[in-house]
């Protein structure tokens, strides 16, 4: 994200575009910490408009597998997460279209129902720990990431901060969603390093949420 926070330039526009601004190191970095999760996970809206490739391409070690909940299957067929560059799952609902469902699957990819009308994040995360899945990476985007806050499924965030300033009432930032009506509500984070790469800061915080007494 930028320095204020933002991830794209304008609502409904690639985050690529801003991805663009990254250094070699910072890019490096990312591409790095893909290869040390077992899967990677963003909504089906950022598909749809950055056409994400979620692939390790640049450090030593494997791609993880990677995860798209998208509740109708509306995904679109050539997008470059259903090549077969690394295995993907896509998280659909009991009311998505069979024959988008069995076009997805001929693509290679693996298709599991997680809920009925929804995709239902309890089953999916169940469904990703059956295959084998301990540590889930998630890029986003901001909705998908409000699902999992609010449900206290995020217990670490890495901040790669982005060196500019774009502003704007309406452009997307790191969280999405609803958001919070009451301060007793707001989710605490502790950070737990922070240190430069190339012309980036990097900043890491635990979630407070899981230490919460019972």
């Amino acid at each position: 994200m930028t320095v204020d926070g933002k991830l794209t330039l304008k609502r409904g526009l690639s985050s690529k575009i801003i991805m663009g601004l990254m250094d070699d190191e910072s890019h490096f970095f990312l591409h790095k910490k893909r290869s040390e999760f077992d899967a990677i996970m963003v909504g089906s809206n950022t598909i749809k408009i950055d056409n994400s490739i979620l692939t390790n391409r640049l450090a030593p070690g494997r791609s993880p597998i990677r995860v798209v909940p998208c509740a109708d299957a509306s995904i679109p067929l050539a997008a470059n997460v259903l090549n077969r560059d690394a295995p993907t799952i896509v998280c659909v609902s009991e009311e998505a279209y069979s024959d988008r469902v069995d076009s997805i699957r001929k693509t290679g990819a693996e298709v599991v129902v997680c809920g009925k009308g929804r995709v239902n994040f309890e089953a999916m995360m169940d469904t990703l720990y059956a295959r084998g899945i301990r540590r889930l990476m998630v890029e986003g985007g901001p909705t998908l990431i409000w699902h999992l806050i609010s449900r206290k499924m995020i217990d670490h965030i890495t901040l790669i901060q982005i060196p500019c300033i774009i502003g704007g009432d309406s452009t997307p930032s790191l969280v999405g969603g609803p958001g919070v009506d009451r301060i007793d509500d707001v989710v605490g984070v502790e950070m737990t390093a922070f240190y430069k790469v190339g012309n980036h800061l990097i900043t890491e915080y635990d979630l407070n949420y899981l230490h919460e007494k019972k």
